[in-house]
């Protein structure tokens, strides 16, 4: 049986929010391209990325909190990049 990779379980997933180096190694090999976050970003490159991420999250639906209020992975990875 073939093991789901580190992006997808939780050994690849950031308990702030998103995904760690594991998980962003393992996301790679599958021919993703995925970057750390950039909360205070020092390129111009950066603060666009940063911007788009911002935008395209917030706009997702789904709640903030889960049934026991704490904060979903959307809200967690939000935080995470100061959005």
């Amino acid at each position: 049986m073939a093991k789901t990779p580190a992006w997808q379980r939780a050994e690849g997933k950031d308990p702030k929010g998103g995904l760690n180096a594991k998980g962003r190694a393992s996301a790679k090999a599958q021919g993703m391209n995925l970057k750390p976050p950039a909360p205070n970003p020092k390129t111009e490159k950066d603060a666009s990325r940063k911007k788009s991420f911002c935008a395209r999250m917030s706009g997702m639906e789904g709640p903030m909190k889960d049934d026991n209020g704490k904060p979903t992975r959307k809200a967690l990875s939000l935080k995470a990049w100061k959005c």
